[in-house]
């Protein structure tokens, strides 16, 4: 079975080929398999929540509340976290938070501000 990509506008991973196009089930939304070749020459684009692009320094908001593994705590929804670092692993934002220190996000779970 060949690994298909994510969908590009939202990141699912349940698409599927019609015909010479690829489609994601979850958004509807359609491209052609060239277009997935040509995304996979260029540079890992980090999105966030609502598809905004996020850089390194950018400061970003929590979109629902996180519970932490370990120390119990939970980082509220509407945190702001500023000057976050991208980082290619399976967490996508390397950043440090008022009250809890260095941690790693997901950018599924923040929104840029």
């Amino acid at each position: 079975m060949s690994a298909l990509p994510p969908c590009p506008k939202c990141n699912s991973e349940f698409t599927y080929e019609d015909g010479s196009n690829l489609v994601c089930p979850e958004c509807a939304h359609e491209w052609s398999a060239q277009e997935a070749a040509a995304a996979d020459d260029g540079p890992k684009v980090y999105r966030d929540a609502a598809g905004n692009v996020l850089q390194d320094g950018d400061t970003v908001s929590v979109i629902k509340d996180l519970k932490l593994k370990g120390s119990g705590g939970t980082v509220k929804m509407g945190t702001k976290v500023k000057n976050i670092r991208l980082v290619d692993s399976d967490h996508d934002i390397d950043c440090k938070i008022d009250g809890f220190g260095a941690m790693s996000l997901k950018s599924e779970f923040v929104k840029k501000v």
